[in-house]
Parts: structure tokens; sequence; C-alpha cells
């Protein structure tokens, strides 16, 4: 049996990864990983509070696989945007997304 503090401290690694890519990668497709992975931490947390709480319960794994489903959804759409955003522009740099602001 693994213990709940190594698990916590997994997805703490997860979500810090998640979050220092977020903030130092350049491409788009990059940053929608590190997304990814900081909602995969978010998931991991549901499941290890919940066996943490109700140690017979499934409630944490249910609200996980909901939030998988959601990132997966996410995922698909940002996708698709980058794909447009390519057609214009010819790169998915972040850097170069500046006609898309106000």
């Amino acid at each position: 049996m693994i213990s709940i503090e190594l698990l916590l401290l997994v997805s703490a690694v997860m979500l810090f990864a998640g979050i220092y890519g977020f903030l130092t990668r350049k491409s788009t497709l990059a940053i929608l990983l590190s997304i990814e992975l900081m909602l995969n931490s978010a998931d991991i947390n549901f499941a290890v509070f919940n066996r943490m709480v109700y140690p017979n319960g499934h409630e944490g794994v249910f609200f996980a696989i909901f939030a998988i489903a959601i990132a997966a959804a996410e995922s698909a759409i940002a996708i698709a945007i980058m794909i447009n955003i390519y057609r214009q522009l010819k790169s998915i740099s972040a850097d170069k997304l500046t006609k898309m602001k106000w």
C-alpha cells in the first residue's frame, strides 16, 4: 500500500512542474501540456483525499474521472484553436499571438 504522504508529494511535484512549464514555455502546445499536468495533479488529490476521509468510498475517483473528461474536452478545443492559429500565423509560438489581443 502506497502511503498518502507519498501520493501527495507526487501530486505536489506534478503541480509545481506544471506551473514551471506554464510560466517558462513559449510554445502553446507545451503550455497546454503544462496545464494538463496541473489538472492531473488535482485528480490525484481527489483520489487521495477521498481515501483519507472515506476509506471505503469512491467519490474522489468519480470526481477524478469527471475532471479527466473535462480535461480531454479542453485539450480538443485548445488543439483546434492552435490549428487555427497556425493556419493564420504559420507559428504556434505564444510570443507571436499579438493579433489576438484587444
